[in-house]
């Protein structure tokens, strides 16, 4: 007995610090709850479920709403999240792209410089040969 009021002190304590652990809580108290009125009556024998459903029903509702309210806040989170992983994908792909035309202009660049260079190497070769045979003229 003894472990479950420490447990409610660190419970209260970590609720304050995250409220959808706090929701969470609500959910599985309410849980709890329910299944305690709801199968209550199997536990002492001879006793039939009780007629009025009414405290049930809310309960279920209450916990339905609870449920409702956690998963809310989670499928927001996550279309969130993937909305963010969509724009970064997108952002991440036009970057590739760029990247790409980026190799693809140097790439032509340096081809273009090899060209270049040869022509010149060409050149300088035709007039050394040609100063040569200017001195030996």
């Amino acid at each position: 007995m003894n472990a479950i009021p420490s447990e409610k002190v660190e419970n209260e304590n970590t609720e304050e610090a995250n409220p959808s652990l706090a929701a969470v809580t609500e959910v599985e108290a309410g849980i709890r709850e329910f299944v305690r009125n709801d199968v209550a009556y199997l536990r002492r024998p001879g006793q039939t479920p009780p007629p009025d459903s009414t405290e049930n029903d809310a309960t279920v509702k209450n916990v339905n709403s609870l449920i409702q309210r956690v998963a809310g806040t989670s499928l927001a989170e996550i279309e969130n999240l993937i909305t963010e992983l969509e724009s970064l994908r997108d952002l991440l792909h036009a970057e590739g792209q760029r990247v790409q035309r980026e190799i693809a202009g140097y790439a032509h660049l340096s081809h273009q410089a090899m060209k270049s260079t040869r022509i010149i190497a060409e050149n300088l070769s035709q007039w050394k040969s040609a100063a040569e045979n200017f001195r030996q003229g």
